[in-house]
């Protein structure tokens, strides 16, 4: 990440780069993820949870930014609004959550963090467009756009063949390739992030960034630990729920906020800080699943 970020402040490289970068992590090693560990996952009633977990932290979201604006001294506008609550209430359960897990667990939980993965996209894709689309002063909600975004997104085709696909052929010849093509996400995803970071102009945003970051980071992991320590579950399956929804901000929520004119200023900075402050507040998390 840190490459990332100085190479394009050396001017060698500009924030444009990322895009070739993100094309091949969403076409081609997100979808090999897929291939790499979703045939092999042993489906339980206990992965519920990694699933449901998203739709939680999404509804807890909307009611912490309903609080922000509730009681706000000052008149906050719709493009603001849509923007806090994407960056309050989807996690970056991929391109930032996949490294961290490898480094905190192992590769082999990579399995489990593809279902709330695979949820964040299809919220971000129907409730986070809505929330766009009515935060834009542009545009109008239609089923037709939501269907055609989805279908557009390769990593759900990759997780619908992965899942499918072993039922019908062998794919065992082809894990030595998926096992490469799934290696390049951890790196190329942190140097993208690099390459996108900004921190212009933060001091102005400094109050709601603090407000939704306190939800993000703390308060939303913390009502996931609360839920599943109550009902008892202990295990893999409740730790990576707990910290894949502890990572910061969805990167994608910044091209949904340019995309239809939402306060991109402040989804942008939440994003930046978010991902920084996470690398802390994910080291403590992991802490208190390892202790409790």
């Amino acid at each position: 990440m840190l490459a990332g970020f100085f190479l394009r402040r050396s001017g060698v490289l500009t924030k444009e780069a990322s895009k070739g970068i993100n094309t091949w992590i969403i076409y081609i090693a997100l979808p090999a993820v897929s291939f790499k560990y979703l045939p092999g996952i042993i489906w339980t009633k206990e992965l519920i949870i990694p699933a449901a977990v998203p739709l939680i932290v999404w509804t807890g979201a909307l009611i912490w930014v309903w609080g922000y604006v509730k009681f706000s001294k000052r008149t906050i506008d719709p493009g603001t609004i849509g923007g806090m609550k994407l960056v309050s209430g989807l996690c970056n359960t991929s391109f930032v959550g996949f490294p961290l897990i490898m480094a905190y667990y192992s590769e082999a939980h990579i399995g489990i963090a593809i279902i709330p993965d695979q949820i964040t996209f299809l919220l971000l894709s129907t409730v986070g467009l809505t929330a766009a689309i009515k935060g834009s002063s542009t545009g109008k909600f239609s089923f037709g756009l939501l269907v055609r975004r989805m279908l557009k997104f390769p990593p759900i085709w990759g997780c619908a063949l992965a899942l499918t696909l072993p039922h019908f052929t062998d794919l065992a010849p082809l894990n030595p390739m998926f096992d490469k093509l799934a290696g390049t996400v951890g790196p190329l995803a942190l140097f993208s992030i690099g390459l996108q970071l900004r921190f212009d102009g933060w001091k102005d945003e400094l109050r709601p960034i603090l407000y939704m970051l306190g939800y993000k980071l703390l308060l939303a992991p913390l009502i996931i630990f609360a839920i599943l320590f109550t009902i008892g579950l202990k295990g893999p399956v409740a730790q990576i729920s707990v910290f894949e929804m502890a990572m910061p901000t969805l990167l994608t929520a910044g091209i949904i906020a340019d995309e239809f004119n939402l306060n991109a200023k402040l989804v942008n900075l939440t994003i930046g800080i978010s991902i920084l402050t996470a690398f802390l507040t994910t080291g403590l998390w992991y802490l208190v699943l390892q202790l409790l």
